[in-house]
């Protein structure tokens, strides 16, 4: 099923950077759909860019009736994977070709919410889920703008889990500032532009 929100509330306007972001993922979208290149259907979650290296969906817990989100969803292979599972899967997605994709490839599955929306205004406006997950897509949100409304969006001993970029193409390690990398990910024939952060010093 696919759904598509109403204008997002007064306060989660994305910024500058995360607008030229979703233009990039939008073109790297429509490229694939001219295309139409196939989408597989995964064996597993991975959380890296190589599926047979690292966890898989057993760090997300039983989800089996679960409300589960997953956050930039992308082609939607993950969270269908996870409806197949039992879980009742919302995936959220802003660039509104890649959710066309998800929708022409797993738009029937059972238990599998596809909706394109901010992510930020999705998570001001959903109910609380049990379980919250993104593979590499936080990369390409303000942290400023998407960990508040990440913090309200579970429920109660939720679990929140994602992966995100910890060096960009130049192999420069995190940051400890709040700044986007330009030009730093390939995206289709653009550049997309990271966060890519660091843990916060102890104070002292």
């Amino acid at each position: 099923m696919s759904t598509h929100p109403h204008s997002p509330p007064t306060g989660t306007v994305p910024s500058g950077v995360e607008r030229r972001n979703l233009l990039r993922w939008t073109a790297y979208g429509t490229h694939h759909l001219t295309a139409r290149t196939e989408i597989p259907e995964p064996e597993r979650v991975y959380w890296g860019y190589w599926q047979e290296v690292g966890p898989g969906e057993e760090i997300l817990g039983d989800l089996a009736g679960r409300r589960v989100l997953d956050l930039c969803s992308g082609m939607g292979r993950f969270a269908a994977h996870l409806a197949a599972s039992g879980a009742r899967v919302d995936a959220v997605e802003g660039a509104r070709s890649q959710h066309e994709r998800a929708v022409a490839r797993f738009g029937d599955r059972p238990g599998l919410r596809l909706i394109h929306a901010d992510a930020v205004d999705h998570l001001e406006r959903a109910e609380p889920y049990d379980v919250v997950l993104s593979a590499h897509g936080l990369s390409y949100l303000d942290p400023r703008r998407v960990l508040p409304a990440l913090t309200r969006a579970l429920r109660p001993g939720g679990r929140l889990v994602f992966s995100v970029l910890h060096t960009n193409s130049a192999g420069d390690g995190p940051s400890d500032s709040v700044t986007a990398r330009s030009g730093t990910r390939a995206c289709g024939s653009g550049r997309a532009t990271p966060w890519i952060l660091g843990r916060t010093p102890p104070a002292t």
